[in-house]
This record gives C-alpha cells, sequence and structure tokens, in this order.
C-alpha cells in the first residue's frame, strides 16, 4: 500500500487564515480520531475537507465548532483560542437540524432570536437570506412540506442569517439528487463569491471538493492527518458549465482519486 507523507500546511500566498488548527488530536475512550492535525483556513475562502469515510472530518468540523474539545493542540479563529460555541462560527448540519413547530421564517430567524434581535429586525434579515437561497414563497411553510433539498436551504439561510464569519458545512449535499446537488454547488460557488465569509466544506465526493473549493485538504485514514493540500484556483472564473470538462480539472480529480484508492476498502 503506497502511503503519502503528512504534511503541514502553510496560508496560501497573499492571503491570511480565519481559522487556525494548531496541532490537534481526539480520542474518543481508546480511539484515536485525529492526531498532531495543522491546517490553516484562508479568509473568505472555500476549504473541503477530504479523505476516506471515518477519517475525522466532521470530528474536525465540530471541534472548529467549538461542539467537541480536542484532546490536544488548539484552534483558533481571527487569532482567539476556541473554547466553546460562538456567534462568530455557524454550523450547517448533515441532516438539516430544523425546528419541525415553526415554519420557514421562524426557521432561519431562530439564530437571531435567540440572541435578542427584534422580531421585524430579524424577520426582516431572514427574508433576505430566505430570497437569496432560492426560497421567496416558501416563508410560512413547516419543514415536513418542504423537500430534502428545499430543508438543506433552509439550513443554509439561516447560517447565513447570523452574519457569522465562518460557515462549518458537514456534507450539506448528501441527501439530495444529483441534480438538485449540481444546482446546490453553482449556488455555493455564488455565495463565496458574495458573502466573503470563510466556508469550511466537509463532503466525500472528489469531483465536488475540486469544482467548488479554493483549497482542498486530503485527510488520511484515522488516526488523521493532513497529508496534502490542493488549490485548484485556476478555474475561479471560469464557466461554471465548463469547468468539469476542463482537463486541469480532470487532471486534479484524477490525482486526488490515485492519492486516496489505497485506503478505500
Amino acid at each position: 500500500m503506497s502511503q503519502i507523507k503528512p504534511v503541514v500546511p502553510e496560508p496560501a500566498a497573499g492571503t491570511s487564515s480565519a481559522v487556525s488548527v494548531r496541532g490537534v488530536s481526539k480520542t474518543y475512550q481508546d480511539v484515536e480520531a485525529l492526531r498532531n492535525m495543522s491546517l490553516e483556513f484562508p479568509r473568505g475562502e472555500l476549504t473541503s475537507l477530504l479523505g476516506p469515510s471515518g477519517c475525522g472530518k466532521t470530528t474536525l468540523l465540530k471541534i472548529i465548532a467549538g461542539l467537541l474539545e480536542p484532546s490536544a493542540g488548539e484552534v483558533e479563529v481571527d487569532g482567539r483560542k476556541v473554547t466553546g460555541p460562538g456567534p462568530d462560527r455557524a454550523f450547517v448540519f448533515q441532516d438539516f437540524a430544523l425546528l419541525p413547530w415553526a415554519n420557514v421564517l421562524r426557521n432561519v430567524a431562530f439564530g437571531l432570536e435567540l440572541r435578542g434581535v427584534a422580531r421585524s429586525e430579524r424577520e426582516s434579515i431572514a427574508e433576505r437570506y430566505i430570497s437569496q437561497v432560492g426560497l421567496s414563497g416558501f416563508e410560512k411553510k413547516y419543514p415536513h412540506q418542504l423537500s430534502g433539498g428545499m430543508r438543506q436551504r433552509v439550513g443554509l439561510a439561516r447560517a447565513l442569517s447570523v452574519d457569522a464569519q465562518v460557515l462549518l458545512l458537514d456534507e450539506p449535499f448528501s441527501a439530495v439528487d444529483e441534480q438538485t446537488r449540481r444546482k446546490f454547488q453553482e449556488d455555493l460557488l455564488a455565495l463565496v463569491r458574495h458573502e466573503r465569509k470563510t466556508f469550511i466544506f466537509v463532503t466525500h465526493s472528489i469531483e465536488e471538493a475540486v469544482y467548488v473549493s479554493d483549497q482542498v485538504a486530503i485527510l488520511l485514514p484515522r488516526p488523521s492527518r493532513v497529508s496534502e493540500i490542493i488549490r485548484p484556483s485556476s478555474f475561479r472564473g471560469k464557466n461554471v458549465d465548463n469547468i468539469r470538462r476542463d482537463p486541469e480539472y480532470l487532471d486534479i480529480v484524477d490525482r486526488i482519486w490515485a492519492s486516496l484508492r489505497s485506503y478505500v476498502e
């Protein structure tokens, strides 16, 4: 089996890091999930975490979110050590995590409600992001009245509405069909350009990671470390319809698959 030498990545040239992961390890009872993980997430960019199933992608995301405490090491957001959840980060869960008794408008505004924002202001903000994710006209619908793709859009709008500078997305497109997934990918690219926030995106799809990312961090199997950083930045500015046919895109996808295939059971 071929081996990939772990690396300690540096920030991309000309950028600053919104999130810094430094020497982070995590052990659950007798299972070592992460080992001495170090990784920089450039400000205003989308970084994908890509690796085999069970390699600790979601664990790392939850540590950055402050939902899990590392066994060793630390995470900083804008130079401040993470000691728990905070308003500078918002999490988009794989299973939507919507309030079943609340309509779309209240679900999107819920984070602002918890912060004590006045009703008229929070609903105005929520309506703006509902429109931005393509759900205008569905404000009064409840989660059970929406498709899986629509519920995921509600979760994304809720994360955007609280104006967190770091958006953490845990396989947000895994529950939708391929056509909807491709539309979501294009919408995500537009959000990255428009919002200028830092997106950290967990996916199992090599093609998706290369398509949407400014930076792809390839993780080794448990105990996870960073094996390689790839920056497919030359795709930015191209027509999205042509990216998947671009020879460089295809070469990067093949290169990543060659790196990971020996770890796939």
